[in-house]
């Protein structure tokens, strides 16, 4: 049997796999001894979603659990509508899509499915200017589908032990980085 992966951690192990480290390190470490301008807002953006007050209608879904058996895959999803069938995850500024973030959604669209439940579209929606960027179906983007099957597989066989960020803009990026010995 695999160990499954958290959803949320596909965009961070896109972005630096020792990220996910520092994270689970740090734990229930306050966050604000850590975290950047940028997170604290983002996690703030998230709270009608994290806190169930998103919305009290019987046909949304949001913050529910989620498993994909298919993929080992575990997490939550932001904001589902049942009767338009659109899967929406909240990010405080998107300024950039990042494959990330579309991995993010294909893990809970994939859940979803397994859960007998029918998602037409997929919305990355930017909070700060109140903007929505669809994301093609995973049917309908056959190389990114490709891309996020190769990116669970990576993260399914990463060892830590060789890993080095190559990607010196992401370490400068990185509120991980004073702590971390994985840059060159």
């Amino acid at each position: 049997m695999r160990n499954e992966i958290m959803i949320s951690t596909l965009n961070d192990f896109v972005f630096c796999p020792a990220s996910i480290y520092f994270h689970m390190l740090y734990g229930e470490t306050d966050k604000i001894s850590y975290q950047c301008t940028d997170q604290v807002n983002g996690s703030a953006a998230h709270e009608t979603v994290d806190n169930k007050i998103y919305s009290t209608k019987k046909d949304i879904l949001s913050a529910v659990d989620v498993y994909c058996e298919q993929y080992g895959l575990s997490g939550k999803i932001d904001v589902f509508n049942i009767s338009t069938g659109v899967l929406t995850e909240r990010k405080r500024t998107v300024k950039q899509i990042y494959d990330g973030y579309v991995y993010q959604v294909y893990a809970q669209y994939f859940a979803l499915k397994e859960m007998g439940y029918c998602v037409r579209r997929i919305v990355i929606h930017s909070i700060t200017d109140n903007r929505s960027h669809t994301i093609p179906l995973p049917e309908d983007a056959p190389d990114m589908l490709d891309k996020f099957e190769k990116t669970i597989k990576e993260m399914h066989s990463f060892s830590m032990d060789n890993f080095v960020q190559i990607n010196s803009e992401k370490c400068k990026r990185c509120i991980y980085e004073p702590a971390c010995d994985r840059g060159r």
